[in-house]
């Protein structure tokens, strides 16, 4: 009985450290080096776009590229409601950090998710000779978009993670507000969807009547 009580207690203890340690083993991050472009992902505005014009300032890269998300404009704009883009809010980001706006591309493809960005990203860049590419995006975000790009772009092109240093997320106390535990429950259940090889998909994109 002690020894299965002592087990116990150690399964306990061990699963309590992993637990605890989460939120820092989701970051991941690359040292920098010299790229063809920095890729600022959609969501975590502004700190992504932040983290974009700080690399790109530092001279790490020529030009920065955001993703189109797909979005509501379409069915909005039915109701004379304008919708402003998420890339039109990271262009002005970037621009107010000091990337001049001739050296910003947004895809043209819309996304819907980080699946799609990067398999647009990575085609992109096959079509405009690119080699190299830096990943910016949330701390938390950074392993699942670092094992997305091996297993749906491969080593080349080549790829480092950038985390976006000013996003609010507390690595060592995820535990303690909901947006935190959401972001650490949906990171980990894409890592696994991930590793199983995808089997469960994105949402569909809106259908747009002619």
């Amino acid at each position: 009985m002690k020894r299965a009580a002592l087990g116990l207690l150690l399964v306990l203890i061990l699963a309590a450290v992993a637990v605890r340690g989460a939120g820092r083993w989701l970051e991941r991050e690359d040292p920098l080096s010299h790229a063809d472009v920095i890729f600022v992902l959609s969501g975590g505005l502004p700190q992504r776009a932040v983290e974009g014009g700080k690399v790109y300032a530092m001279g790490y890269a020529p030009e920065v590229w955001l993703s189109r998300p797909d979005g509501p404009a379409n069915e909005l704009a039915k109701l004379g409601i304008h919708f402003s883009n998420e890339e039109d809010y990271n262009r002005q980001v970037l621009i107010h950090a000091g990337v001049p706006e001739s050296a910003i591309h947004v895809l043209p493809v819309p996304v819907v998710n980080t699946e799609e960005e990067l398999l647009e990203v990575g085609s992109e860049m096959q079509r405009n000779g690119k080699t190299s590419i830096i990943l910016v995006t949330s701390p938390q975000h950074t392993r699942r978009v670092w094992t997305l790009w091996r297993k749906l772009v491969g080593s080349n092109p080549k790829a480092m993670i950038r985390a976006a240093h000013d996003d609010p997320f507390d690595a060592d106390h995820w535990w303690r507000n909901t947006r935190d535990v959401f972001s650490v429950v949906r990171e980990t259940l894409g890592l696994v969807n991930a590793w199983i090889g995808l089997p469960v998909p994105p949402h569909l994109k809106r259908s747009v009547e002619p």
